[in-house]
């Protein structure tokens, strides 16, 4: 999964959606004008590839990367606060702001957004903080069973991130590599918690963090087989996509050239990898993984969790509902 620079395709950007190895495009605010541009920039990605996944980071709060023409949504710790006082409202508003969420991205074209953020709130890690639900798992889990059932009630993939749990530490992996150095049991009976029940209730995808856990693997877990094989796969029996959090994230370089980093997250049991903000580096990506096979795996997971899409049509009277439902109480 690649980026675009701006608000139209030129022509190194065509040929590089052609190249089969790219399946998919990841929208930023730089790449958005208004909504009869952004529509016409999906519809010229899809033009050059008709089955390209067309993705995004729209969370709420501050990471909400389409403004004008959409619902401000409110960082998702609103909904755990809201649970402390009310717990049968903020299950309804994480089903209702996910439909908001969803129809309106999936009305211009978008096919999934890289939500929700499954992090526990452990207060002091600044790049979480407030985009996590809750400090207790628990209620992480219950309000993300909601918030999911409203992404798929629209046709929209759920992808919880960023596993195992990225809650904990202060560091910020866009900037450097964080270390955990927790025990392996306080992290699975704590941050792994709501994935192990959200893989029952349809999670569809899973982005690892960019987190050394010292007392594990020396790995960070997205290159990590243990956590992504061996605890994900094997003991959590996720069977959904694991995609990769952007490669070109600090977090990632120390690994080696893009492609080195590329050929690690797919051996550790990535699905797609994501290059982002970086052009030069996703050139060498692809230059460098010019001769790798797809793995047919990986795209019966992606066509899969694709397929999502095709099970649901809502209408605009069920998004109105849901809509008038978000109003009241953010």
């Amino acid at each position: 999964m690649i980026d675009i620079k701006g608000f139209e395709l030129d022509a190194t950007e065509k040929q590089m959606i052609a190249n089969p190895l790219v399946g998919g495009i990841i929208l930023f605010t730089r790449n958005f004008e208004n909504i009869e541009q952004i529509q016409s920039l999906i519809n010229d990605c899809k033009s050059v590839k008709n089955d390209l996944i067309i993705a995004i980071d729209h969370e709420g709060g501050r990471v909400q990367r389409f403004r004008t023409g959409f619902t401000a949504l409110p960082p998702m710790s609103f909904l755990g606060d809201l649970f402390d006082k009310s717990s049968s409202i903020a299950c309804d508003l994480a089903f209702h702001l996910a439909v908001v969420l969803a129809y309106e991205l999936k009305m211009i074209g978008v096919n999934l957004s890289f939500t929700p953020v499954l992090d526990l709130h452990y207060g002091h890690s600044e790049v979480i903080g407030n985009r996590s639900f809750h400090r207790k798992p628990e209620i992480v889990t219950l309000l993300n069973q909601f918030f999911i059932k409203g992404l798929h009630f629209c046709g929209f993939p759920s992808v919880g991130k960023h596993f195992p749990g990225h809650g904990y530490v202060n560091a910020d992996s866009h900037l450097t590599l964080p270390v955990d150095d927790r025990q392996f049991d306080l992290i699975i009976n704590q941050d792994v918690l709501p994935y192990k029940a959200l893989i029952d209730s349809g999670l569809d995808a899973v982005m690892p963090a960019h987190v050394v856990y010292s007392q594990v693997d020396q790995q960070s877990a997205g290159f990590s087989s243990y956590w992504l094989q061996s605890i994900l796969r094997d003991q959590l029996h996720f069977d959904g996509v694991i995609f990769s959090d952007d490669l070109a994230m600090e977090g990632a370089v120390s690994t080696g050239t893009p492609a080195q980093r590329a050929q690690a997250a797919f051996k550790a049991g990535c699905d797609m990898v994501l290059i982002c903000n970086k052009p030069s580096e996703t050139e060498a990506l692809l230059d460098g993984l010019k001769n790798t096979s797809i793995n047919s795996l990986s795209l019966t997971r992606l066509e899969k969790m694709m397929a999502v899409s095709s099970q649901s049509s809502v209408s605009k009277e069920h998004y109105n509902n849901s809509l008038d439902f978000v109003k009241t109480w953010i």
